[in-house]
């Protein structure tokens, strides 16, 4: 039986992207709109996540820190990707002091933990949402280089690939068109897992005071603000957590189902099984 979770991720991260887009325009009240008598409110009618510390609309703020959230995903996905996928098929495919210079450089980074290696780097180059998002894809494109070498490893001794080079194809041709595109499956799932990770460490960075700065919205500085009130306003921490944890749960229902439908053996697998 198929299961169900792809879609609700699916559904999820639908949803979420819709509302970051969409919402700011659709509720009356803007992100930095103060209504201080009020401020602490709880959620209410007029406002369904209620106020925070300075008599802000939570609901709107929320919807912001979606769009920082996805929009840090993306682009760090998106470069990490990028660079992976460069780096680790001209490893995989050259071989010889190429990679093994590249696998050296994979295993430095791997060595440190990679959120430690993002504050760093954020502490040094400054608190920004630009410099939150260079760290993180100094970073993150590790994993992907690694995925791509091991599937252009196997890759480039398949028998089209060596009938690609018989023929006279140059290496850079066969690498593009033959050997890279075998291993995008195995990208888009490591990519879209990868969302997941970003958001999580852009609202680390952010907690921290290392990325997003205020006024602008973020799920993390949302967190960090409301500690102060965990006893008398939880909504403060509650709202953008619960936002935090149901964006990547749906990115990583997503990424599992992606994965168990472009798994090859998995299909073989349970290809004569009744559904």
């Amino acid at each position: 039986m198929v299961t169900r979770m792809p879609k609700v991720g699916a559904a999820i991260v639908l949803i979420t992207l819709v509302a970051a887009v969409v919402g700011p325009f659709a509720i009356p009240y803007g992100a930095d709109v103060q209504d201080l008598p009020l401020r602490l409110e709880g959620p209410s009618v007029a406002h369904p996540f209620g106020l925070d510390e300075l008599g802000r609309d939570i609901l709107a703020r929320v919807l912001i820190g979606a769009r920082v959230s996805l929009l840090v995903g993306i682009v760090v996905v998106s470069v990490s990707a990028g660079i992976g996928i460069l780096l680790g098929s001209t490893a995989g495919y050259f071989g010889g002091w190429i990679d093994e210079g590249i696998s050296r450089m994979m295993d430095v980074l791997l060595a440190f933990p990679g959120i430690l290696l993002a504050i760093a780097m954020v502490a040094v180059l400054g608190p920004s949402l630009t410099n939150v998002v260079l760290a993180l894809s100094l970073i993150g494109w590790v994993g992907y280089a690694r995925l791509v070498r091991g599937q252009v490893l196997r890759a480039r001794e398949l028998e089209f690939v060596q009938a690609a080079r018989a023929i006279g194809g140059s290496h850079w041709r066969v690498l593009v068109r033959h050997v890279i595109p075998t291993a995008l499956p195995a990208v888009l799932v490591q990519a879209t897992l990868g969302m997941a990770g970003a958001i999580i460490s852009e609202a680390s960075l952010s907690f921290l005071g290392l990325g997003v700065q205020p006024p602008t919205a973020s799920w993390g500085t949302m967190i960090e603000g409301g500690r102060a009130h965990l006893l008398d306003a939880p909504h403060l921490t509650i709202v953008p957590g619960v936002a935090i944890a149901g964006l990547v749960l749906g990115f990583n229902f997503l990424g599992d189902g992606l994965r168990d439908a472009l798994d090859p053996k998995r299909l073989t697998t349970e290809g004569g099984r009744p559904s």
